[in-house]
């Protein structure tokens, strides 16, 4: 039986720009996939200093988004791991002035990391798991809170699916899932006429690979210390 995760909510906006920034992101996605890291082990990996990882993993324990990993490291080692949370953010009409640009620019970075992902997990991807990549497009029709309903019981079928490594049946391996639901402009093509028209049916595909790589060198951290990273409307990262 999966255990309960904690709830996270980031109202403040010091902890969204922490959070935000694309490096402390690649760390932290790292983190997740592959488990506890000292600072060197991530500069390595993610072709960084490690000052610079050194400052950065102190900037997301400031506020709570990694934490030490007891019983890992040797001598004066630091190992760290992602502190384990459901995150929520502010929904749209809760977040200020200073706090919406902030959100907006997590969000972009989110959706060009996966959507390179994506396509490199196209590229890459053999073998049994190349048919592993399922999408859907279609739309609902639903009240507002038959939609927050909806998008809880995604988040419990996720949850249902992340188990520890001892867990693991034979031939599990790590993929990524991801979450978007939006109201449709009022001018916007309908994507379905009828329930369970061909827009609704599943097609491929969807990243099945660990998230890795880097994001692009444009993506800088000056650009993300004045704006910033993740998601919206309580969606996980």
């Amino acid at each position: 039986m999966p255990k309960q995760r904690r709830i996270k909510e980031i109202g403040d906006l010091g902890a969204l720009k922490a959070l935000a920034h694309p490096r402390r992101q690649q760390i932290l996605d790292h983190l997740a996939l592959h488990g506890p890291a000292t600072s060197a082990t991530l500069a390595r990996a993610l072709d960084l200093n490690t000052g610079a990882t050194s400052y950065h993993l102190r900037e997301l324990d400031r506020h709570g988004f990694v934490e030490e990993a007891e019983g890992t490291g040797r001598g004066r080692e630091r190992w760290w791991r992602a502190a384990p949370a459901d995150l929520r953010f502010p929904q749209r009409s809760e977040q200020s002035d200073e706090m919406r640009p902030v959100v907006d620019e997590m969000n972009r970075l989110a959706f060009a990391a996966d959507l390179a992902l994506f396509e490199r997990s196209q590229r890459e991807i053999e073998g049994v798991w190349a048919d592993s990549q399922p999408y859907s497009r279609g739309s609902i029709q639903v009240t507002l809170p038959e939609l927050r309903d909806f998008f809880e019981e995604y988040i419990a079928l996720v949850n249902r699916y992340k188990r520890a490594d001892d867990e693991l049946p034979e031939g599990a391996r790590n993929v990524l899932t991801r979450f978007l639901a939006f109201p449709a402009p009022a001018d916007a093509p309908e994507v379905q006429s009828a329930a369970g028209s061909a827009a609704d049916e599943p097609t491929d595909p969807l990243p099945a690979e660990a998230k890795t790589q880097n994001l692009p060198d444009e993506q800088t951290e000056d650009l993300a210390e004045a704006k910033y990273d993740d998601t919206t409307n309580g969606a996980p990262s």
